[in-house]
């Protein structure tokens, strides 16, 4: 498992999550740091990773790219006119590495991309004021989008156009799909919908005690917030109500959450209920959930940057080819597909 953090302090880090006992029965694990240097000209808003390619966005309205493999930097986008508030990759189930990229902006404009080569495909304007946040479906084929003037709006990727865009009650911060697609959740504040995803229907919601900055699906109807109130909290979302609780996970705010699938987690270990969450302090740390269900966890790994973390990404999937940023691709490339 990788893991991308970013910086108010311009600095992205890079860490990998490995057993600490080479035993295969060890249950240890540490995250190894894999770079950290200041990529950005200032704050940095938004990352993302798939396989070994990672992305982050910030308020220099650059998209800079990564080959977690390799710690390198492969080049930035600069398709951006404001400040870049989210980013997503899609990655299709039986490849290793990301096909798209999209990206978002405080002025409204979402860009679109080819993952490999990293060439601009498409940008639109779905929203009239920022975009707070982007949900990629798993089928690649649309996102959903939320924004300061207070609406969602559905983006179909494969013709570039917007094909749904409507008022909610309240400005939504962030949105996410489960990992089947059907379902889609919203959050307002302290407060998490969760809407069908075929006609949008309300099929429940519910409330944390403070405000919610960063929400994960995990699996089997599993929502994951973290915020305000320093802990991460586990959702049943058939049901509206706490599945369990790691109380002050962090001393400050929780920015960031990752989860893994439990095909993601026998990557690692024999483990599949690991999850990563980043703090405004600088600290990230890795639970096993489980323990969470009858007693207070102590964290598997623990890894202090000593900056303030502003976002988390993470990725399990193995490594792919290189991408180039904006050159075309060999022939060679299309191998991984068939």
């Amino acid at each position: 498992m990788s893991l991308i953090a970013g910086s108010y302090e311009k600095f992205i880090w890079g860490f990998k999550l490995r057993p600490l006992n080479p035993s295969p029965d060890s249950q240890s694990l540490t995250l190894t740091p894999l770079f950290s240097y200041p990529s950005h000209l200032s704050s940095i808003t938004s990352v993302a990773t798939a396989g070994s390619a990672a992305a982050s966005g910030g308020t220099d309205d650059t998209v800079h790219l990564y080959d977690m493999s390799s710690a390198t930097s492969l080049g930035s986008l600069h398709d951006h006119s404001a400040t870049v508030t989210s980013l997503s990759f899609f990655t299709p189930p039986h490849l290793s590495f990301p096909l798209n990229l999209i990206s978002a902006d405080a002025e409204g404009s979402l860009c679109i991309y080819e993952a490999d080569p990293f060439v601009l495909l498409k940008t639109l304007k779905p929203h009239r004021k920022a975009i707070n946040d982007v949900a990629l479906h798993p089928s690649g084929k649309l996102a959903l989008t939320v924004g300061k003037d207070e609406c969602l709006a559905m983006i179909n990727l494969v013709r570039g156009k917007r094909s749904f865009y409507c008022r909610v009650a309240k400005e939504a911060s962030l949105v996410s799909y489960d990992f089947s697609g059907e379902k889609f959740y919203m959050t307002m504040e302290e407060k998490v919908l969760v809407h069908e995803a075929e006609d949008a229907k309300l099929l429940c919601e519910f409330e944390n005690s403070k405000r919610v900055l960063c929400i994960e699906p995990g699996e089997n109807g599993i929502l994951f917030t973290g915020g305000e109130d320093r802990s991460i909290t586990a959702w049943d979302t058939n049901s509206g109500k706490v599945a369990y609780c790691i109380e002050d996970a962090h001393p400050t705010r929780v920015k960031g959450i990752v989860t893994l699938t439990s095909k993601a987690g026998a990557e690692v270990n024999e483990d599949p209920y690991l999850v990563a969450s980043a703090s405004s302090d600088g600290i990230i740390r890795v639970w096993d959930v489980r323990m969470a269900v009858t007693e207070k966890p102590n964290p598997l790994a623990e890894a202090n940057t000593k900056s303030r973390l502003t976002c988390l990404a993470g990725s399990s999937l193995k490594s792919f080819k290189r991408p180039q940023v904006g050159k075309s691709v060999p022939e060679e490339k299309h191998d991984a597909e068939t």
